[in-house]
């Protein structure tokens, strides 16, 4: 219809320059136009004294609109466009074989997919209309651009769609860099736009609008399922301790299933670990926290998502892959208090009971005497509290109980802020007759380091009190005492009150409170705070009465162990070593570009400079290889590699650090390649990067059913063997027809007003 009207398709006026070309000036003609508007309104207002103010402007304006039209029609009006000369350009059409493009979408009533619906289109229309002006070069693309030889038929048979990916940058490179050995001149693309590297990186947009080389995308499949739910994210800690409870935070977005009951499931090797039933919410993106067991040390492939709907066509994106790096090691906690009290002894056996822990602590029995216990050997801490930097850095964590802060001097508290802040560690501070407030901490560099803000006087008191979970507490792994969530608050309901507690200040900014405590009739206050605090992390717990959960329940109840055990592998799970190694991706998706990293630090951790830092990386076939990472020039301390994972598995790394012939230490670290899962995610078409893709380099998008204009829009175009044409519009239909509707409608006017 556009045509018809227009004589030319819409990429004509949208890429073309509107010209004039009769030899007369441009302001001539809008001078005869106002010319023409004054002779007008002097004539009708002499001759047609009965028309009101009104009407006469109205009648002038329609008469001066027509004779402004055949003034815009004398001046020979026409588009300036660039076209490509015909038999003398080459076209590259590329055909999207990635395993999406084999989905059959609901809806489409042949039963085709859509790679069969790109066949036919190239087959019925595209390649025979392109075909006659233009040479074709035809490529499926996936991974990379792979010519396609079309020999005598023209016509495209038995493409499979198995290409574990869809890199259309990639492919976009690879044909950019064609261009130059041959007049291309445009660039026909059909896909469903499922880019599994997240676009077209600029550097080959760059490349593309330089050669002015128009690329015209034809999207497959619908913008989104009509029924699907979909796994976005489940975010898991890369590393925790043997038999830890595990928190999976999983993001997810779903159509057409609202208010239905599904299960979410975490599993290993098929076999489940933990269920939890929810409601899809009316909401598309919805997120949700499951519990699970890590299991015993090495590396755990969890599968995370959620059952299959009834109806689903794709249910390959249901569930997403993670990798834990479960360790054996045990970590070293030192606790240091300073009065003998029952909660000392509590924390102790709560603590002796995890393999993950080991527990080493001192208390001041007399002013002059401390009892050792946990202690590797007759030289621990026989001088008292550890007074050398590199002392106290051999431990993974630390609890300050019910001391004053005077007993600490300046180099030993500034080594306390210093174990969380720069070695990593953890610290957590408990509550006392001489600790906090009451302990005169306010004025240290201790108090920098809390989570909550002290009071200014004395806050410690005797009275019962009754902690409460804060809502950042019920998600929280440290607090769930039974998996299920509702369970844990009923449970947490049913605790016993806590018979002393400090009354804190506000929360400081970052810091997130877990538990508040309160007594009846008294405003609340925080109770148990958590913060990350430099490199590591620190804590707040507000009492010494924890040990009344275990005396006030049957012997059996194992509360007050579970809650010990799961704060203190919070305090020391992320506490690194001298050497810590890291990479940014542990899954790897249809991807094997693995980039290393290691900090190197020595025993005060100061950074290392200088070290040799090699990884053996055992593959999933059993062998090894070694990379050697060198310094980053950035970053002193930090130490980087590459690797690739050419094979679908699990790969362990381990990164060992050497100060010449002095080992500094090692790490282990963990990651996995698998092939064939970024395809099974956003599957349905990315219209907003096809349409994006072509508006930026002068292309079009278009649907499989108005992709037939595309055999005439393709010819503009400034690439290749190109030429500017000009193209009469003083002919077309539209001009005529407005004409006649000026002239109708004015005449209607006089009618109508009694002045034919």
């Amino acid at each position: 219809m556009f045509e018809l009207l227009f004589k030319y398709p819409p990429a004509i006026f949208s890429k073309g320059k509107l010209v004039l070309l009769a030899p007369w000036p441009f302001w001539a003609m809008i001078l005869l136009v106002i010319l023409s508007a004054g002779g007008i309104y002097w004539f009708l207002r002499e001759r047609r004294a009965a028309l009101t103010t009104v009407r006469l402007i109205a009648i002038g304006i329609a008469q001066t609109a027509m004779i402004a039209v055949i003034l815009f029609m004398l001046w020979h009006p026409a588009m300036s466009v660039a076209r490509l000369r015909p038999q003398q350009n080459v076209v590259a059409v590329l055909v999207d074989d990635s395993r999406s493009m084999g989905l059959v979408d609901a809806g489409s009533g042949d039963g085709k997919s859509r790679l069969q619906n790109a066949e036919d289109l190239l087959n019925n229309d595209l390649l025979p209309e392109l075909s006659k002006k233009y040479q074709i070069r035809l490529y499926s693309f996936g991974h990379d651009a792979n010519r396609i030889d079309l020999a005598n038929t023209q016509q495209v048979k038995n493409l499979t769609p198995d290409d574990n990916a869809t890199r259309i940058g990639d492919s976009l490179k690879h044909i950019a860099a064609e261009a130059s050995t041959m007049p291309l001149g445009a660039v026909v693309l059909l896909t469903d736009g499922g880019d599994n590297t997240g676009g077209v990186d600029r550097e080959t947009l760059a490349q593309v609008r330089q050669l002015h080389l128009p690329i015209h995308t034809i999207g497959f499949g619908p913008d989104h399922f009509a029924k699907d739910i979909e796994i976005a994210d489940a975010d898991v800690p890369a590393r925790v301790l043997a038999n830890s409870r595990v928190s999976a935070h999983v993001n997810f977005r779903q159509h057409g299933y609202e208010g239905q009951k599904v299960n979410l499931m975490v599993r290993e090797n098929g076999h489940p670990l933990a269920k939890q039933e929810m409601t899809l919410k009316p909401e598309a993106d919805q997120s949700e926290t499951i519990m699970f067991n890590s299991g015993p040390a090495g590396a755990h492939t969890f599968q995370i998502g959620i059952d299959p709907a009834a109806g689903e066509p794709n249910a390959q994106n249901n569930f997403v892959v993670r990798l834990v790096n479960v360790t054996q090691k045990k970590q070293r906690v030192l606790y240091f208090e300073g009065e003998p009290k029952w909660e000392y002894k509590f924390i102790r056996r709560a603590l002796d009971d995890d393999p993950a822990i080991e527990i080493v602590s001192m208390v001041r029995t007399t002013e002059n005497k401390t009892y050792r216990q946990g202690i590797a050997n007759s030289k621990e801490l026989e001088e008292g509290f550890p007074d050398k930097p590199e002392d106290l850095f051999a431990y993974d964590g630390l609890i300050i109980g019910s001391e004053e802060a005077s007993y600490f001097s300046p180099a030993q508290q500034a080594a306390i802020r210093d174990f969380a802040d720069r070695r990593g560690g953890g610290v957590m501070f408990l509550a006392g007759r001489f600790s906090l407030s009451d302990g005169g901490y306010a004025n240290t560099p201790m108090a920098e380091m809390m989570p909550l803000r002290l009071m200014p006087e004395k806050s410690f008191s005797r009275n019962f009190a009754t902690p409460t979970l804060t809502d950042a507490g019920k998600a929280s792994p440290i607090l769930r005492l039974v998996d299920e969530s509702e369970a844990n608050d009923a449970r947490w309901k049913k605790m016993p009150q806590i018979a002393n507690y400090a009354v804190m200040g506000a929360p400081k900014p970052g810091a997130v409170v877990l538990m508040n405590v309160g007594e009846t009739g008294k405003r609340t206050s925080p109770l148990l705070a958590i913060q990350n605090y430099g490199h590591g992390r620190t804590a707040v717990l507000a009492t010494s009465g924890t040990w009344r959960w275990q005396m006030l329940q049957d012997h059996t109840d194992m509360t007050h162990e579970t809650f010990w055990q799961q704060i203190m592998r919070w305090l020391v799970t992320e506490t690194p070593g001298q050497v810590a190694a890291s990479t940014p991706h542990q899954m790897l998706n249809d991807d094997g570009q693995v980039h290393l990293r290691a900090m190197v630090r020595d025993k005060t951790y100061q950074t290392v400079a200088g070290a040799t830092v090699e990884a053996t990386i055992n593959r999933p076939d059993g062998t090894t290889e070694t990379v050697t990472m060198k310094p980053d020039p950035l970053e002193p301390g930090a130490y980087t590699g590459n690797y690739s994972a050419d094979k679908s598995g699990a790969y362990v790394a381990e990164v060992v650090a050497h100060d010449g012939k002095l080992e500094v230490g090692r790490d282990t670290l963990t990651f996995r390649r698998e092939d064939g899962v970024a395809e099974n995610f956003n599957a349905s078409q990315n219209k907003e990067l096809l349409t994006r893709l072509s508006a930026d380099t002068g292309g079009n998008y278009y649907t499989p059913a108005n992709a037939k204009r595309l055999g005439d829009e393709v010819a503009i175009s400034e690439a290749g063997i190109s030429g500017h044409d000009s193209l009469d519009i003083w002919d077309m239909p539209a001009l005529f027809l407005l004409l006649i509707l000026l002239r109708g409608a004015e005449w209607l006017l006089r009618r109508k007003w009694g002045v034919v």
